[in-house]
């Protein structure tokens, strides 16, 4: 994960899009679509299906770098996008060194995943994805496969009982009926057998010859079997391992023998969704177009990742999206069959900022409404007319018209009108939120309702309304 702007101790530092930065909101189409691979499991076939269903779900990009308010481990990669400032930024092995030793600061003694869970619940999220690691090889689980974790003695929180956030953030969630998702990093830039200090790294990949040195490298693909292992064995039922990092890749020469780590995997976890995103073909059973919403259904499963503010990590000085804004992209993204993970990054105390829960908070009173169009919904054509977009009931009975409001009240006309298709005879239609009795006439795919005066003054309805058309 990329971002624009990077905060660094006091000071802002640019960072520009690299080779892996994605697309930027509402442009194009994921360039996966020819090399996509459906699975063959049924059990993964089944869980993907259940997984569609969920739409809305929540990300958490959490690390140490937070103590710095710090862009989520790029800052240590010697790339030339990278722009470091702050006290340690003359010199790199300064830097990185002061980098790592922020695990013995590291102390998120308000962690209350509990709390969360609740806010994520309220807005209508069913599933969360959590990052285990990030590229910098900081461990938010209990790994038996290195010291450089948030449970080794080293670092403060390691005292505290909840000091295992992954299983405690897994724990509380699936206490609720979430669906469990495992982010994993394959680069780890604080391995000895990925970024070996013999040499200095030169950029995001792997610092030696691996024809030369065979066993270093097998020695880093066991390590990162073993951790995944772990992730597949202490931590519960897991329905999605979501590897990130997918410059390290067989077309890469940077192979990690992902046959035998999925096998491995869903012999713990079957029916495992294993996201091996950026890198097509039978361990990518979802794609994930990032901070991008492509224009048109996808013939695939796929997840529009973005953020809720500019970064993916947290900032003091980040900004969040207006609420109005956050319901307008999932309403899009839903339209074109697609999931919604929203990241939220916790602070270096363990919380979110307020506006994060504000920003939840809206969302969920508007899916208390409108949700019934949201979870379990299925694009249908025309997807999208102006300012109108479209969801289906998976039975086929309903669809769901949502009219995006350009403010947040929701300002009606005396008639909505849009195109519609395969729609012969309409049984009722209805503004959820509302007791309106409407009319409408149906002609040539056209298709117009008239709004009662008394809603068009004051729907009481916020950042879209939502027609519910029943055929």
């Amino acid at each position: 994960m990329r971002k624009l702007l990077v905060i660094f101790p006091l000071l802002l530092a640019g960072i520009l899009p690299g080779k892996y930065a994605s697309a930027q909101e509402n442009e194009g189409v994921h360039e996966m679509s020819k090399d996509y691979q459906a699975p063959k499991d049924p059990l993964v076939i089944r869980k993907l299906s259940k997984w569609q269903d969920q739409r809305f779900g929540l990300f958490m990009h959490w690390g140490t770098y937070t103590l710095w308010g710090e862009v989520e481990s790029w800052s240590i990669c010697p790339v030339d996008w990278v722009v470091r400032k702050g006290p340690y930024s003359e010199d790199y092995n300064t830097y990185r060194s002061a980098y790592e030793h922020l695990q013995y600061d590291f102390n998120p003694v308000d962690f209350n995943p509990e709390k969360w869970e609740k806010a994520a619940k309220a807005a209508g999220m069913r599933y969360v994805v959590f990052t285990t690691k990030h590229h910098d090889g900081f461990c938010m689980f209990d790994t038996k496969e290195t010291d450089y974790k948030i449970t080794s003695p080293n670092t403060p929180f390691s005292k505290n009982p909840r000091s295992n956030v992954t299983k405690e953030i897994f724990d509380a969630f699936r206490k609720d009926s979430f669906m469990i998702g495992a982010y994993f990093s394959k680069p780890d830039w604080h391995s000895q057998y990925f970024w070996w200090k013999y040499y200095p790294p030169k950029d995001e990949h792997v610092n030696y010859d691996i024809k030369k040195f065979p066993e270093r490298w097998q020695k880093f693909n066991d390590f990162t079997y073993n951790q995944i292992q772990e992730l597949m064995t202490g931590y519960g039922p897991i329905d999605i391992l979501w590897l990130d990092g997918g410059w390290v890749r067989p077309d890469g020469k940077q192979s990690i023998d992902m046959p035998r780590i999925a096998n491995m995997a869903r012999s713990h976890q079957p029916g495992l969704i294993i996201v091996d995103r950026t890198v097509p073909g039978e361990f990518e059973n979802y794609t994930t177009p990032e901070q991008s919403i492509p224009d048109k259904p996808l013939p695939y499963p796929w997840e529009t990742c973005m953020t809720m503010g500019y970064s993916w990590s947290y900032s003091p000085r980040d900004e969040y999206k207006p609420s109005r804004q956050l319901v307008s992209l999932l309403v899009k993204i839903v339209s074109r069959g697609g999931n919604f993970l929203l990241n939220i990054g916790p602070s270096d105390k363990g919380d979110w900022a307020p506006e994060a829960y504000k920003r939840l908070e809206d969302m969920g009173k508007w899916m208390d409404i409108n949700g019934e169009g949201i979870h379990g919904s299925r694009p249908v054509a025309p997807y999208s007319d102006k300012n109108v977009y479209f969801t289906q009931s998976k039975d086929q009975h309903s669809i769901y018209a949502y009219y995006l409001s350009d403010s947040d009240e929701v300002k009606l006309p005396a008639e909505v009108s849009f195109a519609v298709q395969d729609i012969k005879k309409i049984n009722r239609i209805a503004l959820l939120g509302t007791k309106a009795k409407l009319q409408w006439t149906l002609k040539d795919g056209q298709l117009t309702i008239k709004v009662p005066k008394n809603i068009q003054e004051k729907s009481g309805l916020k950042y879209s309304a939502a027609f519910k058309i029943s055929v």
